[in-house]
């Protein structure tokens, strides 16, 4: 069983579109997965930042799929953004709500000067408990 926790007596996080913390519970297994960019299929990156945040949550959508998962067991994600300010942090919120509602992970967001490739905005991974 996964659970998020929000202690009173810290701040509300949900509105950033995460939760202080995640409780992992019961049988099942643990899956990691490595980070994961806007790259299209053919390896292309999409132009903006808001359809590279999308790409890359498809892209999480399909690497748990392949192991028999599914994005609400994600218990943990962490964010990489270049170039983060304002705007970058209300495309992130917005999406992370849209993949994960009311079960939002834990989420931990890194601003960074680049990432692996040219044209690379964006990165995600993530900890999921797949349930028996």
């Amino acid at each position: 069983m996964l659970s998020f926790i929000n202690p009173d007596v810290l701040y509300d996080p949900r509105p950033n579109a995460y939760s202080h913390v995640a409780v992992v519970r019961g049988g099942g297994a643990l899956a990691y997965v490595a980070g994961q960019g806007g790259e299209r299929r053919d390896g292309s990156l999409p132009d903006t930042l808001e359809e590279q945040i999308r790409q890359a949550f498809e892209n999480l959508r399909a690497a748990l799929e392949a192991v028999g998962g599914r994005l609400d067991q994600v218990a943990k994600l962490t964010t990489y953004v270049v170039d983060y300010d304002e705007s970058a942090h209300v495309s992130l919120a917005h999406a992370t709500r849209e993949v994960f509602g009311q079960a939002l992970p834990v989420q931990t967001l890194v601003p960074v000067g680049r990432l692996a490739l040219p044209g690379m905005r964006f990165e995600v991974d993530a900890v999921a408990h797949l349930r028996t």
